[in-house]
């Protein structure tokens, strides 16, 4: 008996044990049947002709079709559906014909199925891929609005505090004066523990305002002559206070380049210094130790601040730059800038990255991990170009003429101190 006969013979039972199996409900198994009575064509087709090309067009449509809920649930994969086709194919063959036909059929057959199971596979494969890939640029936007929308809130939040908070600041000033004039002693040192509390409040306001500029990439830079040295001078005298109320030592070496003037935001520059250098009193325990230091490198400063602290996990030394990547415990959140592992609104170190990125630079952390007996410390990079001319050519040319200035002056004084002789043996 010839093949294509074969196939007519058990086209019947091989519908109806297919459609039967395979297909859920009688609304999909009208579709299915319309489906399956195709594929039967072309297969019958390819073994006429010898061309697999005849069922690619379908395969192409079954490859492509599943639904979000195949994706997800995993079941009735038209790859499943292909290699039950085969089995029963298998099954019907050897139920309705003698042993040689069934053997001719499935050996003409059977290469049409693998050959459509791979194809099939393939396009399933694509299709699954497009769907994950799609999932995931859904989930990032998602993401990203709602970043974007914190941002929003952050920004929004801290103008509006800011308002009632300078009246207050304001009218608390003035009770402070009127009860210094009045010698109302125990009231005046109450308000000057409010205005305490209003200052620690609006620095927080301001970096939710700076690190809703960095987000909003809305940050600007006064680029003006800095002298590293008058920077890290300046820091010395604001962190003595709280390097004597912990016992702890600060260590700030002389190193090249910590004379060398530089353009860049004096102001900006100092308030990074100051979060590395209050977050490494922070993280260190009493009697312990914060050393400044630093190098030239082509092109570059690098100052590096470190500390005999607690040190930071390498899981942590990503997420501590991230906002709101506060390590120190949620309960003490309103504990003062340099206690010990006070807690934090999270976003000095993030600030700092904005403004060293802002500069140019970069800033990582270094440590061996987190132990509170070995303490094995941290140690912070900060790394910013060694610019020497300013991005406005006006500053350029001002300071330009300053510095000539100061350099005419300088000769002058030096040619009074030594003035020139008459000996021809000098």
């Amino acid at each position: 008996m010839a093949i294509q006969d074969s196939l007519q013979q058990i086209r019947t039972q091989w519908m109806e044990r297919i459609s039967r199996e395979l297909a859920r409900g009688e609304g999909v198994r009208v579709g299915f049947v319309e489906q399956l009575e195709r594929f039967y064509d072309l297969i019958e087709q390819t073994v006429i002709t010898g061309d697999t090309a005849w069922l690619d067009p379908i395969l192409y449509d079954w490859g492509h079709s599943p639904t979000e809920t195949n994706l997800e649930e995993g079941d009735y994969d038209v790859s499943f559906v292909i290699n039950r086709m085969a089995s029963l194919t298998i099954e019907v063959a050897r139920e309705n014909l003698s042993e040689k036909d069934a053997l001719e059929l499935l050996a003409a057959v059977v290469p049409i199925f693998t050959h459509s199971l791979s194809v099939v596979v393939r396009y399933e494969m694509e299709t699954r891929v497009a769907h994950i890939s799609s999932e995931l640029n859904k989930t990032q936007e998602k993401l990203q609005e709602l970043d974007h929308n914190k941002s929003s809130f952050i920004s929004v939040a801290a103008h509006e505090l800011k308002t009632p908070l300078t009246l207050i600041e304001g009218y608390t000033t003035m009770m402070v004066d009127m009860m210094e004039q009045a010698d109302q002693s125990p009231i005046n040192s109450l308000l000057k523990g409010v205005n305490t509390g209003i200052l620690r409040l609006r620095q927080i306001i301001d970096d939710m305002i700076d690190v809703s500029l960095i987000d909003n990439h809305l940050l600007t830079l006064n680029f003006q002559p800095v002298w590293i040295s008058h920077l890290l001078n300046l820091l010395s005298n604001e962190l003595k206070k709280a390097v004597s109320g912990r016992k702890q030592t600060l260590v700030i070496n002389q190193f090249d380049g910590s004379d060398m003037m530089i353009y860049g935001d004096s102001e900006r520059l100092y308030q990074a210094l100051n979060n590395v250098a209050a977050n490494a009193i922070k993280y260190t325990p009493d009697g312990g130790t914060i050393t400044i230091n630093g190098r030239m490198l082509p092109g570059f400063i690098e100052i590096t601040i470190t500390d005999t602290g607690i040190g930071i996990s390498l899981e942590h030394q990503a997420t501590i730059f991230e906002k709101f990547g506060q390590l120190g415990r949620t309960d003490l959140h309103s504990s003062g800038k340099t206690k010990f592992k006070g807690g934090g609104p999270g976003l000095g170190l993030p600030i700092t990255r904005g403004i060293i990125e802002a500069h140019g630079g970069t800033i990582w952390v270094e440590s061996e991990g987190y132990d509170e007996v070995k303490l094995k410390g941290s140690t912070f990079h900060i790394l910013f170009p060694t610019r020497t001319e300013a991005t406005d050519p006006l500053i350029t040319k001002f300071f330009g003429r300053f510095e000539q200035t100061k350099k005419e002056i300088e000769t002058d004084t030096s040619d009074k101190e030594n003035p020139p002789t008459n000996n021809p043996s000098a």
